[in-house]
């Protein structure tokens, strides 16, 4: 049963009754609004006195502003990696350049692939924003590719300059210079008429002609194995191991001028030329030797560049 409640108005002439309907919800409701609206204006106060009862507005904002911010640094961000994946492919190209000039295989684009591998899955980041979990996604695989991309760079790099130390010192070593000054067939090598005892055997080296006395120089850095008197038809010889496989016998020498054990380096005199041996006249016999095989010396022949003038060029690089 609803009550209302009524009102006496008692004036100097007459006494009225007024009745209020529903007065306990009007009073509810004005209260509420009255409430809103002060709540309003204390709120807006706050804010414009810069939220001194600390209720977060400021602190929203500037998250706000905060987010917006990072968001365009996470695009740059990614735009310059854009740019370093640009840099390393420009690398690896020319990495495969300096491989191939280290005598190293390529890395080819399978072989990249798989060194690199597929992406990872990115973190989960749940608590950010669809547009700012994208961004921050590919950029956290983009970073992860480029760091195992500059590892595969970097380990590459390190293949090429061990390759290439150890071709420095392979190429100091190998016999490729012609050791004496002097006139010779490069038809030399093989089966021949012997000039001495007129029968066909194998030539094992290279005959180059010049006086008695003519000096010998290493073809390539090495230590000295054997010198002096053979019993066999060489006569006087010097034999030098290179290493690498490598070693170079010098024949028919009238002098030797190093002892076995001795280091040498190219170009280094060593020896002066003879006729000792069994021989129709004054040569250097020459051979070349590789794992114990017997080469065509003329091969190792660079430009036909005799040790003089390679020590001519050595002075004047200095």
């Amino acid at each position: 049963m609803r009550r209302n409640i009524r009102f006496f108005i008692l004036s100097g002439s007459s006494l009225r009754l007024r009745e209020v309907r529903f007065f306990k919800s009007k009073v509810f409701v004005s209260g509420l609004g009255i409430s809103i609206l002060a709540l309003a204006v204390v709120l807006l106060l706050n804010y414009f006195a810069g939220d001194v009862l600390g209720l977060g507005f400021n602190r929203m904002s500037f998250l706000t502003t905060e987010n917006r911010v990072l968001k365009d640094q996470m695009r740059e961000l990614s735009e310059k990696m854009a740019s370093v994946q640009y840099s390393l492919d420009a690398l690896s190209d020319r990495g495969n350049e300096l491989r191939l000039a280290a005598d190293l295989t390529r890395i080819d684009d399978d072989t990249r692939a798989a060194a690199i591998g597929g992406a990872k899955p990115p973190m989960t980041n749940a608590f950010l924003s669809g547009e700012a979990d994208e961004i921050l996604s590919r950029t956290q695989t983009l970073i992860d590719k480029l760091i195992r991309e500059a590892r595969l760079q970097q380990a590459s790099y390190e293949e090429i300059s061990r390759r290439m130390e150890y071709n420095r010192k392979f190429f100091a070593h190998m016999p490729a210079i012609k050791p004496m000054r002097g006139a010779y067939s490069i038809n030399g090598f093989g089966m021949r008429i012997h000039p001495v005892l007129h029968v066909y055997k194998p030539h094992t080296g290279v005959d180059i002609i010049n006086d008695v006395g003519t000096d010998v120089y290493a073809a390539g850095d090495g230590v000295v194995i054997f010198s002096g008197k053979t019993a066999a038809g060489y006569g006087t010889v010097v034999e030098v191991s290179h290493s690498y496989g490598y070693s170079t016998l010098y024949a028919h020498l009238s002098r030797v001028l190093v002892s076995p054990g001795q280091a040498v380096k190219r170009g280094e005199l060593i020896a002066k030329s003879g006729r000792t041996g069994l021989v129709s006249g004054p040569h250097l016999h020459y051979e070349v030797r590789r794992n114990g095989t017997k080469q065509n010396p003329v091969d190792y022949f660079f430009d036909d560049v005799d040790a003089a003038r390679y020590r001519e060029y050595l002075a004047s690089a200095k």
